[in-house]
């Protein structure tokens, strides 16, 4: 039986089903009820082909829609200090197939026949890729200027992509307003209840996607033999990935499986930086209206910010903001050692060379970076 949503701020718990919520009436995010906690992962017997889905037993999700994903590589970057966790070579080139499959396969429990999303692009050819797995319909609400190659990733699933001028939160308001389009407000105008015109996949505000995201922490543990590294660096936008991450290793500390959590460090780019502008940076221009070289982070109102910033704090983490130029110059350094990657990935390795700079990070800690998304959607 699907799990049922509840609300962490006011209990407030609703029904599982194809015309759920997609926030709480108090107008916060939305959790599963049942939270399920890792046993001895000694008995877990990791199975060549099922990806993260080997993670089931820990997963609210019954899994439905698959392409095999999950268990990136690990590997040495010397030339970095780290170890790059190889994100990018999923089905759809990029980490947000954690969450697609994950996501997919609880619409197709719910019996859902069509989903909506809001992207620059990774995401939403994630969910269209794994809607169309499912045999069901999306529509996808993109920026005017999404890159080529991400549009026609959407395109050639069948999906339909809307594109939306303005900025990236002017997509999420249209995907919003065509979710609630034509309903009756529950509290003083918060329509947020589905009546079949979509179901809401959103990677910002759907539990199913941080479902799909936590196994990116419980693989890294997986491929260390059941240990943490003392840090991982992540690019920050929605937090998708940076959330996964904390709640994978909280699952983990929890059921004593790991000692210690590691510190969790944020990286954004300036201009597109919320988090790290309460971390004390100085963040240049008027957000969310600068030129920007990563894409997939043009985030200003995190719809989880609360969240994101108690992860900073109880892992003692950090959030940094750099320049387009510095993230540029990790670019080219990444495609050089062979790693043929996006301009987004590059921002959480030009951040590792900060935090060193800064001494956040000792230069002998146990670093993880992930390498979020393909190259061969840069154009």
């Amino acid at each position: 039986m699907a799990s049922d949503l509840v609300c962490p701020d006011c209990d407030a718990v609703y029904a599982a089903g194809p015309d759920e919520p997609w926030r709480c009436d108090c107008g916060r995010p939305l959790e599963f009820a049942d939270r399920l906690l890792p046993d001895d992962p000694s008995a877990l017997a990791l199975e060549p082909g099922r990806g993260l889905w080997n993670f089931a037993p820990w997963l609210p999700i019954d899994e439905r829609v698959s392409l095999g994903e999950g268990f990136t590589p690990l590997v040495d970057a010397p030339e970095w200090d780290a170890a790059f966790k190889l994100e990018y070579v999923f089905p759809t080139g990029s980490f947000k197939d954690r969450g697609a499959t994950t996501t997919l396969s609880r619409a197709a429990e719910l019996g859902v026949d069509r989903v909506l999303e809001d992207s620059s692009g990774n995401a939403g050819a994630a969910i269209a890729t794994y809607a169309a797995r499912a045999g069901i319909g999306a529509e996808i609400y993109v920026p005017a200027d999404v890159k080529a190659a991400k549009l026609g990733a959407i395109e050639r699933t069948g999906a339909r992509p809307v594109r939306i001028e303005g900025t990236r939160q002017d997509v999420t308001d249209a995907c919003i307003e065509a979710v609630e389009g034509g309903r009756e407000d529950d509290r003083d105008g918060a329509a947020t209840r589905q009546t079949g015109d979509g179901w809401y996949a959103s990677h910002a505000w759907n539990p199913a996607f941080y479902a799909g995201t936590m196994t990116f922490a419980l693989e890294i543990a997986a491929q260390r033999d059941w240990t943490a590294p003392d840090a991982v660096v992540l690019p920050l936008g929605h937090g998708t990935l940076f959330l996964g991450a904390y709640r994978g290793f909280s699952l983990l500390s929890e059921a004593g499986i790991i000692d210690e959590l590691p510190r969790l460090l944020a990286a954004q780019e300036t201009g597109y930086a919320p988090v790290a502008n309460r971390f004390g940076e100085t963040v240049a221009a008027e957000p969310g209206h600068t030129e920007s070289v990563a894409d997939g982070i043009q985030i200003v109102e995190p719809a989880r910010l609360d969240e994101i910033l108690e992860a900073i704090e109880r892992t003692d983490g950090d959030a940094v903001a750099l320049e387009p130029a510095a993230i540029e110059d990790a670019l080219e350094r990444l495609h050089r050692s062979g790693f043929y990657v996006e301009p987004t990935c590059a921002v959480a390795p030009a951040a590792l060379e900060r935090y060193r700079e800064d001494g956040v990070l000792d230069a002998n800690a146990d670093v993880v970076v992930p390498l979020t998304g393909s190259g061969l959607k840069i154009e």
